[in-house]
């Protein structure tokens, strides 16, 4: 993206298209996130947006800090509004010894909202000899968490651009879904939520073995487990982003609130219950590893989905989102040991989560092919 004049691509975009509408048959599938990443992609906010009410001012140096610990490890691809956003992007980004066009790249693809795993693409990887390409998207329906924050028109288009950029195939499977909304152990196995995906809000055509039809045929997964309910504040209706996440193939961290008076007690237990009994694609039981939950988080008088599961694993290094609380720390000692091989970033999103999301939720990561 030069200094001259900034080009938002036109919304009918050229991009490749598979022959056979199913990634699946077609050979492709979606990897776990720990496999080894080309890029991640990022949105960059907008203080213009309504993610942050009347608190913008801490919320770029966030996006500095990612750009930072991830730069070294993997290329970082930034959407960028319009041209004004550019110039301040590239003065947060020089400020911080950043230099962008080197391992930082800056695209003119404008989104309302900052929200990139849910409203950009979803990777997919050769699996067979009957890929085309060694790497393809998913282009899925968004409509801003059931149509909670119009308008989206321009966050739904992001995937094409991206698309159109890497000249990869584009498969469209045409149902509402969020990156947030499904987690993957790249064997073959998904975790969702029913509070989600069985919402009304987004799918209300289909019933819970379509939708399970639907991610088998796009995502290349033969294993569907359900969890419950989502945590208090959150406004996704319940994304597993914020309750469980494999951190290997075998291995799901899941959060556990212990006090019983907590609105999150009951349906974090509830979940913990359906964990221990879940097995994989193999047929074995999953091992399971708790996380606590960093109590109440509130502002101007509401809860906000704080957890220490909307990590984010890149090359080398895990993102994790702290809070200010005691438990703190035991999450990023728990998360070490499971990532001996990647050196956990603990960093304080106490501002970050008044958006109501963290560091999972902002990211998209592209994989290595």
């Amino acid at each position: 993206m030069g200094n001259s004049t900034f080009r938002v691509p036109r919304s009918k975009l050229r991009v490749p298209r598979s022959a056979l509408p199913v990634p699946s048959v077609t050979g492709y599938r979606m990897p776990a996130e720990w496999e080894s990443h080309s890029a991640t992609w990022l949105t960059w906010p907008r203080e213009k947006g309504i993610s942050f009410p009347d608190a913008f001012g801490p919320i770029p140096d966030y996006w500095v800090t990612m750009c930072k610990l991830l730069s070294p490890h993997e290329k970082v691809h930034i959407n960028v509004f319009d041209e004004a956003q550019e110039k301040i992007i590239r003065r947060h980004l020089t400020k911080a010894g950043l230099k962008v066009g080197k391992r930082i790249f800056l695209h003119p693809f404008p989104a309302y909202e900052p929200w990139c795993r849910d409203h950009g693409p979803t990777f997919l990887v050769k699996s067979s000899k009957l890929s085309a390409a060694p790497l393809a998207i998913l282009d899925w329906n968004y409509n801003a968490w059931g149509n909670k924050y119009p308008p989206y028109d321009l966050d739904d288009a992001v995937p094409e651009h991206i698309a159109r950029l890497l000249n990869v195939p584009i498969f469209k499977p045409g149902i509402v879904m969020e990156g947030g909304a499904i987690d993957v152990n790249g064997r073959g196995t998904l975790l969702t939520t029913e509070s989600c995906l069985l919402n009304k809000n987004r799918n209300p055509h289909l019933s819970k073995r379509e939708i399970e039809q639907c991610l088998e045929n796009y995502l290349g997964v033969t294993h569907v487990l359900w969890l419950g309910d989502g945590i208090e504040g959150d406004d996704t209706d319940g994304h597993v982003d914020d309750l469980a996440r494999f951190v290997n193939a075998r291995t799901v961290v899941t959060v556990i609130e212990e006090d019983p008076r907590d609105a999150n007690y009951k349906p974090l237990h509830d979940n913990l219950k359906r964990l221990r009994a879940m097995k994989d694609q193999d047929g074995k039981l999953l091992r399971i590893v708790t996380l606590p939950m960093p109590g109440v988080i509130e502002r101007e008088g509401q809860r906000l989905p704080a957890s220490y599961a909307n990590f984010y694993i890149a090359n080398k290094i895990v993102l994790l989102p702290v809070y200010g609380h005691a438990n703190d720390a035991v999450a990023q000692r728990t998360l070490q040991k499971l990532f001996s091989r990647r050196k956990v970033h603990a960093v304080d999103c106490r501002d970050l989560v008044w958006g109501l999301g963290a560091f999972h939720c902002v990211t998209q990561q592209q994989p290595r092919c």
